[in-house]
């Protein structure tokens, strides 16, 4: 399946802001990040669900109604040329419940840019509207809001404004734990999201894809079994071309457990397995695109794009 690309952002670009899961922790990083993407010249609209402090419970940045309004808002208006979510945590599955796809139109794609708990929204663009999308640094938490020089804020908007610059990404110090190459579509998120959209209409098969991992905060028995969830669903690793394994971090004293849990849950599966790569959690981040046909060399330690991952900013928005 090829998914439709948005085009590219420049300055000018007006970009909704929102939550689609939980309140943001600071609004001083929020604004901090505001500033940050002022600086290179978007124009950021900050929605009501970014501002929400908890108001229904605490763990919710507004009501289902709030954060889906926002995002269906942000989805069919054309004034804004791209959504940036502003925080993850928990509630994205909520939104998607009450999501009204048919009112979206497909055919005119834009840039959705978030991870953690927008894994679930990612993965559901690319099934209910068929675009590329990008799992990538979010306005108010990780690196982003620390200014413009910040790496993960460079590496996103070095995608959004060069699209046809960005062509590979590079995974210094990374570990091949399958040796050899293979081609499919991006895919994937954090983990425990993706095994969340399990059984729900918005789940997207591995099949013919380079399948994404990482994850945050879980005890390894826990990660253990999300990730034996991931083996055992019937269907989902039918198929799949390669594995990229990203960060998992605040999982006990001993990453070496980790390491050894994911090595041998996914080195059977007859296809290259690269680990260790920053994007994800607790590192400086590289943005991944998902929805987007790639060759993965698990020996180089590359992702190659085989397509152009964003298309070119029109002259004339």
């Amino acid at each position: 399946m090829t998914l439709l690309r948005p085009p590219g952002l420049k300055p000018g670009d007006t970009i909704a802001v929102l939550c689609a899961s939980s309140p943001v922790h600071s609004q001083e990083h929020l604004e901090s990040g505001l500033r940050a993407m002022e600086a290179v010249g978007l124009k950021p609209e900050v929605f009501g669900t970014a501002r929400d402090t908890g108001s229904r419970y605490d763990y919710l940045a507004g009501t289902d109604a709030e954060r889906t309004g926002d995002l269906m808002r942000a989805l069919t208006d054309p004034k804004y040329a791209g959504v940036f979510l502003a925080q993850g945590g928990y509630g994205a599955q909520r939104t998607l419940e009450a999501m009204d796809w048919d009112r979206i139109d497909a055919s005119a794609p834009k840039v959705v840019v978030g991870y953690s708990d927008v894994t679930a929204l990612l993965e559901a663009i690319a099934v209910k509207l068929g675009w590329v999308s990008l799992f990538g640094p979010m306005v108010a938490c990780g690196g982003f809001w620390q200014g413009p020089d910040e790496y993960d804020f460079k590496e996103l908007m070095k995608l959004l404004f060069t699209p046809s610059a960005v062509t590979r990404l590079s995974f210094p110090g990374s570990r091949t734990l399958v040796p050899g190459v293979a081609e499919g579509l991006t895919l994937g998120g954090t983990a425990t999201l993706i095994t969340a959209n399990f059984g729900t209409d918005t789940s997207y098969p591995a099949k013919d894809a380079i399948l994404f991992l990482e994850d945050v905060d879980e005890l390894p028995f826990r990660m253990d079994r999300i990730m034996t969830q991931i083996r055992r669903a019937k269907g989902y690793l039918d198929g799949v071309r390669g594995i990229i394994l990203g960060t998992f971090t605040e999982m006990g004293d001993d990453p070496a457990q980790i390491d050894a849990m994911l090595a041998e849950r996914f080195s059977d599966l007859g296809v290259p397995v690269l680990a260790g790569v920053n994007i994800g959690h607790n590192c400086e981040m590289q943005t991944y695109p998902v929805g987007v046909r790639a060759r993965l060399d698990a020996d180089a330690g590359t992702l190659t794009f085989l397509d152009q991952v964003l298309a070119d900013p029109p002259a004339d928005r």
